[in-house]
């Protein structure tokens, strides 16, 4: 039988079919290799949770020792010298562009002498007030050159309140305002202007407070100049401490009138205050006199604790201050601004 060679059209229908063997060989192939991975994947934990297993707590593996122990260190005065003084290191600056601060001034002076002040508070105190200053500058620049924290009391309005004002706030002292305030004996000399009067209209009394104010900057508070007749007044001190309460100010009483009722009106109100103990000089050309007024407020102090004494800017007042403030320092009284008396 003669032998019979396949046709052009089964050699290529014969190719297909081996190539999509093929091709169905390679598919299973594929899913198998597929599987394998994915069994091997889910066979072992994921990477975290192995080196959560080989490594819990690296902080407690460093601990455990895996090698001999290490050497000690070097031998104590070879220490000394590398770690020196902690203290003494913290005080050197850290960068060579750093400067030491500079000297405190103004501000952070008055607070450093207030600190000073609170860490030796002496048992026995006395607060001096100098009335009637800013007339003229040299009775505020011999106050300034006394040993003592001389408390400032300044009349508004006059050639010199500001510039007084300032000086005794550059050097620290406290400063008072001298309310001009309604006297009950008119006759002779005459009245300061803006003097507050019981017959003012509220707008008038507060703008006469307003000005005095304005003159004298600074003020911590005041203390009433003259007003016998002002501080008898209920009304009108109620309506002055109203306006110090609003202003954070402190009052002292003068005391120029034995019924003056300006001390318990201040502390009715809240606000902190004092009252005058001893005139000092109401015989300003007597020098024993004025002697004798600062010996009984030295007494007073010593049996009250503390005491306060009111002055003016007279020569013989400040020549026996003078004289007289370093015995009392030597007895143990202090002589202390007046802020630190009001209660």
């Amino acid at each position: 039988m003669p032998r019979r060679y396949p046709t052009k059209g089964k050699t290529r229908s014969k190719r297909k079919a081996r190539k999509k063997v093929r091709s169905q060989e390679w598919l299973v192939v594929g899913i198998i290799m597929a599987l394998i991975v994915i069994v091997a994947y889910f066979s072992e934990p994921p990477l975290s949770v192995q080196k959560k297993q080989t490594r819990p707590y690296p902080q407690q593996s460093r601990v455990v020792p895996h090698s001999p122990p290490v050497t000690p260190p070097a031998p104590a005065d070879t220490r000394e010298k590398t770690k020196p003084y902690p203290q003494q290191s913290r005080a050197v600056p850290s960068h060579p562009l750093e400067t030491p601060a500079p000297a405190d001034t103004g501000e952070k002076q008055k607070e450093a002498r207030k600190k000073e002040r609170n860490r030796t508070k002496p048992s026995v105190r006395i607060a001096i007030v100098i009335d009637d200053l800013g007339q003229s500058m040299e009775p505020a620049r011999e106050l300034i050159a006394l040993e003592a924290e001389i408390t400032f009391s300044i009349l508004p309005n006059l050639e010199h309140s500001e510039d007084t004002a300032q000086l005794a706030e550059e050097n620290g002292r406290d400063v008072l305002l001298h309310m001009p305030m309604e006297r009950k004996n008119l006759a002779g000399k005459g009245e300061e202007e803006g003097t507050l009067h019981s017959d003012m209209t509220p707008q008038e009394f507060t703008s006469a407070m307003e000005m005095h104010f304005n003159s004298v900057p600074g003020a911590i508070g005041i203390n009433n100049h003259e007003g016998s007749a002002l501080t008898e007044n209920s009304e009108a001190m109620k309506f002055l401490m109203a306006e110090l309460k609003a202003r954070d100010l402190m009052f002292l009483d003068s005391f120029t009138a034995p019924k003056s009722i300006a001390y318990a009106t201040a502390k009715e109100f809240g606000l902190k205050a004092a009252k005058r103990d001893v005139f000092l000089d109401n015989y300003q050309d007597q020098p024993g006199y004025i002697r004798g007024q600062l010996d009984e407020l030295a007494r007073i102090a010593k049996k009250k604790g503390s005491a306060v004494g009111i002055g003016h800017p007279y020569g013989t007042t400040l020549a026996e201050l003078k004289a007289w403030i370093p015995e009392v320092q030597k007895q143990g009284i202090a002589i202390v601004p007046l802020s630190q008396l009001m209660k």
